[in-house]
């Protein structure tokens, strides 16, 4: 049995709002996803006064130590507590997924709406350009652009939103076009409404909810991309604490160490499930055409 939340009724005085904020949190599992979001939100957010150590601090007396009471996740091969640096960690990874989603955004909604709403030509330039973009793999593309620009964590999360623009300007050109044969659009045209008033005023507003899903899942896909960024070295550097160097710096000692890796990785795979179940939530909550037994 689904355990999505079943079609509600918008009852009278209700707004769509609300609606959809009453069916998301009947979404368990969505409602799961978004306390684990917050948990490493807040894990990230007070790092500084949570962290039991200094996350740089290292020890020759402590070298790969296993989990105990005092370090709970171990130490690793430079002696530095690895949960000071799994918390730290959060923030690079939350930061780059929040960030960069954030850029394709700022990046991938202005160009949707302009080949949606410019033109036969202008639209034919641009979905050939995003087609191209699209036809190379996410995470190639992303570690071609963050090889080009240097390795730096700015320069992973430029190349992250550049790589993931592509999606949201295919996704708003496609609800451009879908809104550009409705009533009120033809009727803001008609009196002589620009361009820009017309997609900001009469076109954005009704392609939020599924920007907001397509969001929601991305910074998932973008977490995983600056940890691979990091694993490769182009993402963040040494010695700050990043999860996906953790795991390069822990493929080394994976037989004798093994929490070196299991604790980074684990908080990966929380992470990304996290944000990929509330994007779920969010597109069984936003969308009315969803009818579930």
């Amino acid at each position: 049995m689904s355990t999505a939340a079943a079609p509600l009724r918008l009852e009278r005085g209700e707004s769509p709002a609300r609606r959809a904020f009453r069916r998301f949190a009947q979404h368990k599992l969505a409602m799961f996803g978004l306390v684990i979001v917050i948990v490493f939100v807040l894990a990230a957010l007070l790092a500084p006064w949570i962290a039991p150590f200094d996350p740089l601090e290292t020890s020759w007396t402590r070298l790969r130590k296993p989990p105990s009471m005092t370090h709970l996740f171990g130490t690793d091969e430079n002696g530095r507590d690895v949960l000071s640096r799994v918390l730290f960690g959060a923030r690079a990874s939350l930061m780059a997924g929040v960030i960069a989603v954030g850029g394709a955004i700022l990046i991938g909604v202005p160009i949707g709406l302009l080949a949606g709403l410019g033109g036969r030509w202008v639209d034919i330039v641009i979905s050939r350009v995003a087609d191209a973009m699209l036809s190379i793999p996410f995470l190639i593309l992303a570690i071609a652009m963050a090889a080009f620009l240097g390795p730096a964590l700015e320069n992973a999360m430029i190349a992250i939103a550049v790589s993931a623009s592509p999606i949201f300007v295919r996704l708003t050109r496609g609800m451009a076009l879908e809104a550009r044969s409705t009533d009120w659009v033809e009727a803001a045209r008609a009196l002589g409404n620009p361009l820009w008033r017309t997609a900001l005023v009469h076109v954005l507003p009704n392609i939020i909810p599924p920007l907001l899903v397509q969001a929601t899942l991305a910074i998932a896909e973008a977490i995983i991309a600056e940890a691979s960024l990091s694993f490769l070295g182009l993402g963040q550097q040494p010695p700050n604490p990043s999860w996906g160097s953790m795991l390069n710096s822990a493929q080394r000692f994976i037989e004798g160490a093994p929490w070196l890796a299991v604790f980074p990785g684990l908080a990966i795979f929380l992470v990304v499930l996290a944000f990929n179940l509330v994007g779920d939530g969010l597109r069984d909550a936003l969308d009315p055409r969803s009818h579930r037994r």
